[in-house]
């Protein structure tokens, strides 16, 4: 498929969720109606009123309190308190601005490099979708600097305040994403289906299969090239899986995670990392089982192994998902591989957790989507060193497949 055949779909999909997601945010003030606690209870709107804050253009209360309290219209304190409605706003724009580029971008690659033809439709809606959750997050945190400032006190633990905001909106997002890949898939499906050329390119492709397999067996006598694409694929998968499990278990490990949380140097702006550090290092929390049932402890751990078998089995069929295994196409979809096994293993955490949190389905997806800066810091990482364990292994075996024996 070409740039401008998935632009189409992609331009849609982006477009969409823009709606969805402005929607969503335009909907906020009216939990403050009194028959919204009413009808949802006062726990339940202020659940709701968490998620759907971050994408509302309603000012902040600081605002507010500048422009009503402190002297009225014509004060100083008005003044200041327009000036914060004002960041406010341009916040929002930058947030909704950077969602759709974001998602735009990475939904183009992802259509261009798996388009959802030929088994690799659930592959591609996947990949859309946790691809969505992705922008909403690199939107916030674009748009973080202006949204600090709305709120009067920018200067102040400055990375302790994007590490919070950056933690906010996934939960609008995540919905409305799938919505919009949806839309995105169906939409490329129609823009892709061009009668005869997809047959005749796909002839094409089969017949230079067969003369590199034709020249292989010619050289060797017999040609084990599914085995050696099997063997570089599953070497690659295993090196980037090994770059999750480095966040999994190691980083993760509550004495490791708590010494990464204490980074507090001294440096004006910038001091305090540790929380910003935590969440874009860190996929989980785990300690070895104290006075808690062992049972229980090595249930979690399986979920966090369900997650890496996701991660590993994703990896081991993108090469052959993929129309050609670039560094680029491949960072992007193992960080939505990533998020996937990330989705995966919360669900089920969800599923365990659904007992004791006495089926509140509020309190139940609260915790979903949590970890996704993580998921796209050591998502990046595991595909790059996965492309090019890919590209070394395949080279190497190739090389030595085309040696002819002694």
């Amino acid at each position: 498929m070409t740039y401008r055949r998935a632009a189409i779909p992609a331009l849609a999909g982006g477009l969409l969720l823009l709606a969805l997601v402005w929607w969503a945010g335009a909907s906020a003030p009216a939990l403050d109606l009194p028959g919204a606690t009413n009808i949802i209870g006062i726990p339940g709107t202020g659940e709701l009123k968490g998620w759907l804050t971050p994408w509302s253009y309603d000012p902040p209360a600081s605002a507010r309190l500048g422009n009503e309290a402190f002297g009225g219209a014509g004060s100083t304190a008005a003044i200041d308190g327009l000036d914060y409605v004002e960041l406010h706003t341009t916040a929002q724009q930058i947030r909704y601005v950077a969602l759709f580029v974001f998602f735009v971008v990475g939904a183009l690659l992802l259509i261009r490099r798996l388009p959802p033809v030929k088994g690799r439709t659930t592959a591609a809606l996947l990949a859309v979708w946790t691809w969505g959750l992705v922008a909403g997050t690199l939107a916030v945190t674009v748009s973080a600097p202006w949204m600090i400032a709305s709120g009067g006190h920018g200067s102040f633990r400055f990375l302790p305040q994007l590490s919070n905001i950056i933690a906010t909106g996934r939960e609008v997002v995540l919905a409305a994403a799938l919505v919009a890949a949806v839309a995105t898939v169906l939409l490329a499906r129609i823009t892709g289906a061009e009668p005869g050329r997809g047959r005749r390119r796909g002839q094409e492709q089969e017949q230079e299969q067969e003369q590199e397999q034709d020249q292989r067996r010619g050289q060797q006598g017999q040609m084990p090239q599914q085995a050696v694409l099997v063997r570089a694929a599953r070497l690659a998968a295993t090196v980037g899986t090994a770059v999750i499990a480095l966040s999994l278990f190691v980083l993760s490990y509550t004495p490791v995670a708590a010494a990464i949380q204490s980074i507090s140097p001294r440096i004006g702006m910038v001091s305090e990392p540790g929380d910003l550090l935590r969440q874009w290092l860190l996929l989980g929390g785990w300690d070895w089982p104290g006075s808690g049932p062992l049972g229980e402890w090595f249930l979690y751990r399986a979920i966090d192994v369900v997650l890496l078998a996701v991660v590993w089995w994703s990896l081991r069929r993108l090469p052959g998902l993929l129309t050609r295994a670039t560094v680029p196409a491949m960072a992007v979809t193992t960080v939505c591989a990533t998020v996937l096994g990330l989705l995966v293993s919360q669900l089920l955490r969800m599923v365990i957790n659904g007992a004791s949190l006495g089926g509140d389905p509020l309190r139940l997806v609260a915790g979903f989507g949590v970890g996704t800066p993580a998921a796209l810091t050591c998502g990046l990482v595991a595909g790059v060193a996965a492309a090019l364990t890919l590209r070394i292994a395949g080279g190497r075996t190739a090389v030595a497949d085309a040696t002819p024996p002694a």
